[in-house]
């Protein structure tokens, strides 16, 4: 309706455009004519029953009109509204966040992403999964989140996400703390072929452990155990080692050493920050990103 934001014309004797279409449009800032179109367009696509009655000097509601007004408001009201929350999505003062990420991630990266993004936007609502680089991926994909944070590992299709670089980091093999090669520098996992493995798979593939079929050994795994913090137990008690990401290594126990693996010629696995290609981001993915950014810049480059 072409009077929106004030009292439609002739509604109170106290409107502040005395009842005329002249003063409706003075308020607007339009002219006359325009707002008399405006209210013969609504009038026509409601039925064509008028909703003023055009007297010698200005206008007064029908029954029409007087029927018509708390519509008009409501729809008023709801416009504003809305107006109000796309404002504050712009300004990343509202709205939600739904991300993903792999385990390593929440041990450094993710945490204090997340604790300067909220610092500087509390009225966002966030939510977050955990899991695999392929989940969550697919989770994206869905439209189940807005961003994931996911690594090279395994052979998940990456090409199809626009991604976000983030760090590179190494790998570690976590060993006991009195093994034989405890307290050396850099190792090739071949000196390790021998040994017992601890593994989030039973098959190497698509794991960390691509790093140790890359130096032409296939690992044998005793023992599949999912969480990171859980292998260094088992690495600990002397039950075999692991591949432990830089990510983590800031929370190595002190009954386990880290040796730095040394992969010529491979590629550092790449993490990054994946949003679903050919959807617009939202401000608060995009603030959400540079926090992520942020947090990878202060985690030390001896560590990824």
């Amino acid at each position: 309706m072409a009077v929106h934001g004030a009292r439609c014309p002739g509604r109170a004797s106290g409107s502040p455009w005395q009842g005329s279409f002249t003063g409706a449009a003075r308020a607007l800032g339009w002219t006359q004519s325009a707002v008399s179109r405006q209210i013969a367009t609504l009038e026509g696509a409601l039925g064509g029953a008028p909703l003023f009655d055009r007297m010698p000097r200005g206008v007064r509601l029908t029954e029409a009109g007087r029927v018509l007004v708390p519509y008009a408001e409501a729809v008023a009201e709801s416009l504003h509204g809305a107006v109000r929350e796309l404002a504050a999505l712009r300004e990343v003062a509202g709205g939600r966040l739904r991300f993903g990420a792999f385990a390593t991630a929440d041990a450094a990266l993710v945490p204090l992403a997340l604790g300067a993004f909220r610092a500087r936007h509390p009225g966002v609502l966030v939510s977050r999964e955990e899991g695999f680089t392929p989940g969550l991926l697919d989770r994206l994909g869905a439209g189940h989140l807005d961003l994931a944070v996911v690594s090279t590992t395994g052979s998940a299709p990456l090409e199809t996400f626009e991604l976000h670089h983030l760090l590179d980091e190494c790998l570690y093999v976590a060993v006991p703390a009195g093994h034989p090669l405890a307290g050396n520098g850099p190792v090739r996992l071949g000196r390790l072929a021998d040994a017992d493995w601890i593994s989030g798979s039973s098959r190497p593939e698509g794991t960390l452990l691509d790093a140790a079929l890359r130096q032409g050994f296939s690992p044998r795994v005793a023992h599949v155990v999912g969480e990171w913090t859980a292998k260094q137990g088992y690495v600990a008690a002397g039950l075999g080692v692991t591949l432990v990401p830089a990510l983590a290594a800031t929370s190595v126990r002190p009954d386990v050493t880290l040796l730095p693996v040394r992969d010529e010629g491979a590629p550092a696995r790449a993490v990054y920050a994946a949003t679903a290609r050919g959807r617009s981001l939202t401000p608060t993915v995009e603030a959400f990103v540079g926090a992520l950014r942020e947090a990878a810049a202060k985690i030390p480059r001896t560590m990824a």
